[in-house]
């Protein structure tokens, strides 16, 4: 039996340049973009001087876009939440930065706190809001960029359209 290891045969795997994948300019599967948003948030350098709060409305703020798909910064002073909504015809990442927030749906509620992810379908339908006493951040990547945002009476019924909100 051959005690040499696959290592030891091949040397250093990243010494072949050649042998490795390229990195991608822009993600285009679900496990990328989750990727990608872990990325911008453990670099706080690329968005926390963006962050404002409004208390009286949501503050959101495009932070990138690539080939279908955008990148938003959004805002959350205590008590502010989307409504019961899906995002149309959009897949997406929510990632909490700070603080924290809770998401309802027709399973019921979970508190997300700073680096939690949820990763969702088009047409699936939640409510996200700020029941803690402090602000929280948090980022949101649509795939197709967000067009539309049909809002719900509750989590099981069917959409009303309305204007596109970020959430």
């Amino acid at each position: 039996m051959n005690s040499d290891s696959d290592l030891q045969i091949a040397g250093d795997i990243l010494a072949v340049q050649h042998l490795l994948q390229p990195a991608k300019e822009h993600p285009s599967t679900v496990a990328e973009f989750a990727g990608l948003a872990r990325s911008i948030a453990a670099d706080r350098a690329q968005w926390a001087h963006l962050v404002e709060y409004d208390a009286t409305t949501r503050w959101y703020h495009r932070l990138r876009t690539g080939p279908g798909y955008e990148v938003w910064l959004l805002s959350w002073v205590p008590g502010q939440g989307t409504g019961m909504h899906d995002h149309g015809k959009s897949s997406g990442v929510l990632t909490v930065l700070e603080g924290e927030l809770t998401e309802r749906t027709e399973m019921g509620a979970q508190v997300l706190n700073a680096g939690a992810q949820r990763v969702f379908a088009p047409g699936y339908a939640h409510d996200v809001v700020n029941d803690s006493l402090e602000p929280a951040v948090s980022l949101h990547v649509y795939y197709p960029g967000l067009t539309d945002m049909p809002m719900h009476t509750s989590a099981c019924s069917a959409p009303e359209t309305r204007d596109v909100v970020v959430a």
